[in-house]
């Protein structure tokens, strides 16, 4: 069984007739190429990559796969691909000219020297000439890129098929059959957000919406233990967002295991479980060092982020030891000020798509963004939207710390037969539920069972 697939569906090993899957041997260089006409996979392959995306089309290995009894024949590395695409490996040869530039030290070093005196929209504009040519990236998608879970459903597909079975067992991705999963989060930047923080909770709690607070630590404004107690008193969760959101915190590996060991520190100090780096910077390769139990700074598609990439999946994934929750819809600055739309639209359209996809719907909202009566507005009709959808699909509105419990729970959990019965066995059982992966035609199709047997 492939690892990966096995992490992302928790299936019983034994409801695929022990197939396997095989790698040809592919050394050389790492690049693009295609599984398949719309996959755009990263990595090594042994029918040859290209240099960058748009010239994945001449290597599709979509025919590469080769059946032979039990054994599925790749002409790549499934699980090297998969993590490739999550840790955005992807971006270490695509970044160049205007980026590469603007997310050099010096030019990121000037601009936050300077930004604390730039007038709002003198910023503004220097942000939205770096952004000008978001809608010409191809990969990863916008505004949604589906392409880690096309791959594990097109492995999955090839599993049952090579099987010769129709229907497999799983364990559903959410909590009593819940068909998505959505968090609402808040980065607070500003001591004008911080202050704004009771009437922020006013409003999320009128819709019925719990949120997350990332707050910052050092340098932007105080912190006291009324403004934290008051958030956990409401049933809202209280996050370390970065340690002073000054852009460094990756500059240079010493220096970030510095910062780590602080951002550490003030992760115990308040008991906080969840961390969001400032800006959405990001090394997940360097993780290995943080102390806390989730990080929620990896964007699916980042088009409009000053750090490009994503993680080119809807699903909560483990890096190491930390549950990745990847933020899913646009940012409510990006939206606003860099596209100039006062309206829920595009965050309408990314919510259709991932609901489709069963995956996870997760909102950055900035308190210091919502005074302004327009954007609070709007903010308004998207909480509306939220609650109508919630109510009528049964989705499931969880703090950032509850799915992180959840996905933990569910990656110890296994699915077992007993009495020709499929059982779900682990902490926290009592709450999952089976689900069937089903081939109709060339499609997979998902059916939640009412509900699982469970044993101890």
């Amino acid at each position: 069984m492939l690892q990966p697939l096995l992490d992302y569906y928790r299936i019983a090993e034994e409801a695929v007739r022990s197939v396997r899957f095989a790698t040809q041997t592919a050394t050389g260089d790492v690049g693009f190429f295609r599984f398949g006409s719309q996959i755009i996979c990263y990595g090594r392959c042994s029918s040859g990559v290209a240099s960058d995306c748009e010239g994945s089309a001449k290597f599709n290995v979509g025919n590469g796969v080769h059946g032979a009894g039990p054994v599925i024949q790749l002409p790549f590395d499934p699980a090297e691909v998969i993590e490739n695409l999550r840790l955005e490996r992807y971006q270490q040869q695509r970044s160049g000219g205007l980026q590469r530039f603007a997310s050099s030290e010096p030019a990121r070093k000037s601009y936050y020297f300077f930004r604390r005196c730039l007038p709002f929209p003198i910023r503004r504009q220097l942000q939205r000439i770096y952004f000008q040519d978001w809608d010409t990236i191809s990969f990863p998608a916008w505004p949604v890129d589906f392409t880690v879970d096309a791959l594990h459903e097109k492995f999955l597909r090839l599993l049952m098929e090579a099987s010769g079975v129709k229907r497999v067992p799983f364990i559903w991705f959410w909590p009593e059959g819940a068909p998505n999963c959505l968090i609402m989060t808040h980065d607070v930047e500003t001591s004008v957000g911080r202050d704004f923080t009771s009437q922020l909770m006013d409003l999320d709690e009128s819709y019925g919406i719990r949120a997350s607070f990332q707050v910052i630590p050092e340098e932007r404004y105080e912190l006291t233990d009324a403004y934290v107690s008051e958030i956990r008193s409401r049933g809202f969760e209280f996050n370390i967002h970065d340690l002073n959101h000054d852009g460094h915190l990756y500059r240079q590996r010493h220096e970030f295991a510095r910062r780590a060991a602080k951002i550490n520190r003030y992760v115990h100090r308040y008991g906080a479980r969840g961390f969001r780096a400032g800006s959405m910077y990001r090394r997940q390769d360097w993780y290995d060092v943080f102390e806390f139990s989730y990080d929620m700074s990896v964007p699916n598609v980042a088009h409009l982020e000053p750090m490009r990439g994503g993680c080119c999946t809807v699903m909560p994934y483990f890096v190491g030891k930390i549950v990745e929750l990847p933020v899913m819809a646009v940012q409510d600055y990006s939206l606003f000020h860099i596209l100039n739309d006062y309206s829920i639209d595009l965050w309408a359209q990314q919510l259709d798509l991932i609901r489709v996809r069963k995956g996870l719907m997760s909102f950055i909202v900035h308190p210091d963004y919502m005074i302004e009566p327009r954007a609070r507005k709007v903010y308004e009709t998207l909480l509306d939207h939220l609650r109508q959808m919630v109510l009528r699909e049964k989705i499931w509105a969880a703090l950032p710390g509850e799915l992180d419990t959840w996905w933990r729970a569910r990656s110890q959990m296994k699915l077992v037969s007993r009495a020709n019965e499929w059982e779900i066995v682990g902490p926290g059982k009592e709450r999952a539920r089976l689900a069937y992966a089903i081939l109709d035609g060339g499609r997979l199709l998902y059916e939640v069972a009412e509900r699982a047997r469970s044993s101890s």
